[in-house]
């Protein structure tokens, strides 16, 4: 993936369904969470076992069916295995790109999510590829 295509999915980018959420702190999702917020995104979390409470501030729900309204960004913290039906998810519910994070390889999925006209971002974090790239803050949420 090119810095180029990185650079305007972060830039264009508004909400984000974080897959994986977690409310244990020492998660690298619950960092990227707060990380994300801090930049003016707006954050679903998306986790069955947390499903209705507040995380961060934000109603997590169980599943990306489940969320109300659009998603830009469908942003992966589960296993690579899990990442296909993740991906059959975020093209029913719309997404316009599919992350998988750092250690999040599927190729089946990468490829199946692209077939579907979405962006595919595999294996990197928007944690390190903002300030890498000098990504200004989202000013609207």
């Amino acid at each position: 993936m090119n810095d180029q295509t990185i650079r305007d999915v972060l830039e264009k980018t508004r909400r984000i369904a974080l897959v994986g959420a977690s409310d244990r702190p020492t998660r690298p999702s619950h960092g990227v969470m707060r990380y994300l917020l801090d930049q003016g995104y707006d954050v679903i979390p998306v986790s069955p076992k947390l499903a209705g409470q507040q995380l961060m501030g934000q109603t997590a729900y169980a599943s990306l069916a489940d969320i109300p309204g659009e998603i830009d960004m469908v942003d992966v913290f589960r296993n690579s295995e899990a990442a296909w039906e993740v991906a059959q998810d975020a093209i029913a519910a719309g997404a316009k790109t599919l992350w998988l994070q750092l250690g999040v390889i599927n190729e089946q999925a990468a490829v199946l999510a692209s077939d579907a006209g979405l962006t595919v971002i595999v294996d990197r974090c928007p944690k390190i590829e903002i300030p890498r790239l000098g990504i200004q803050p989202v000013v609207t949420r």
